[in-house]
């Protein structure tokens, strides 16, 4: 079942268009991943979502209401946490936690009890005197102490070290095993390659690529590094190799798919001793296919 589902959505800030026909669905239970460069319209979709800013055309539905119309009602279902979090000054971060639980109906004490020692986090200080961190936090712990459906997530690791990193990704699992939904918007790509069961590009307002992490490799190349009894030679030559270095016997390289088999048929004419071999991390995924389009901007 569809918890998102958003068709042909168009917004215009005046006359500048920020999303051009964007597509996306997110399932119910997956933790799906939505990546983009700054100014790509990932904030201006989650808005939408949230019932924050009104489309100016297509349709948008979110656990099966209208983010407008019925916004209200969809905000005690669904747990919102922003990149860059402001809060009351004068209160205590244990008094927003219980104050925005209480808004999506009430808060479980030994599930928010269990959240603060997890996070390290002190809930008496007023929140004027916390850090970045401490502020993401706070919002991290109101979000996942609800019992809610959906959780829209936009940046929100900012400013955690990389202990508290480990334990934001931990919680997103449970919530999955939970049979509940995320929605992550993270420049952090490891962070999204961990967690994420699919993934969206979206780049000046349209969505250029989605699918699977597998499904994505197509957009970057295999690295390969391979030792042999002979030194290797024509490798540079061969169509679909890239970046080859080679010093003695040993040879570093990049391949696309569909020439390994080709170069792996060459290498053992060399007799290859030792050979290893990595798949593209999400970071090579992303800084690849901009290549590709800066490439074909240039033409």
């Amino acid at each position: 079942m569809s918890v998102i589902q958003i068709q042909n959505l168009t917004k215009y800030y005046g006359k500048t268009l920020a999303l051009d026909g964007v597509d996306l669905e997110v399932e119910q239970g997956e933790v799906f991943g939505f990546i983009g460069p700054n100014g790509a319209g990932k904030t201006t979709t989650l808005r939408i979502l949230l019932g924050l800013l009104r489309k100016n055309a297509g349709k948008v539905s979110v656990l099966g209401g209208d983010p407008w119309r019925d916004a209200v009602a969809l905000h005690r279902r669904l747990a919102y946490v922003p990149g860059d979090v402001s809060l009351w000054p004068s209160l205590s971060g244990g008094e927003v936690i219980d104050l925005l639980g209480r808004l999506r109906g009430g808060v479980d004490q030994s599930r928010r009890d269990e959240l603060v020692e997890r996070f390290k986090f002190d809930p008496t200080k007023p929140c004027r005197t916390y850090s970045t961190g401490n502020r993401q936090k706070v919002a991290l712990i109101a979000a996942l102490v609800s019992d809610v459906e959906l959780f829209i997530l936009d940046e929100p690791t900012l400013g955690l070290d990389p202990l508290m990193e480990a334990v934001f990704r931990d919680c997103v699992a449970e919530v999955k095993r939970a049979g509940k939904t995320v929605l992550l918007s993270s420049h952090i790509l490891a962070e999204v390659e961990a967690l994420c069961d699919r993934i969206s590009i979206i780049n000046a307002g349209t969505i250029v690529e989605s699918g699977t992490l597998a499904e994505l490799r197509h957009l970057t190349r295999i690295s390969v590094s391979v030792e042999t009894a002979h030194p290797v030679t024509g490798l540079s030559e061969m169509p679909g190799v890239h970046n080859t270095r080679v010093d003695g016997t040993r040879a570093h390289f990049s391949v696309d798919a569909g020439a390994i088999n080709r170069v792996m048929e060459h290498l053992t004419r060399f007799d290859v001793l030792v050979l290893t071999s990595a798949p593209p991390t999400l970071e090579d995924l992303f800084l690849r296919h901009y290549e590709l389009q800066r490439g074909e901007s240039a033409r």
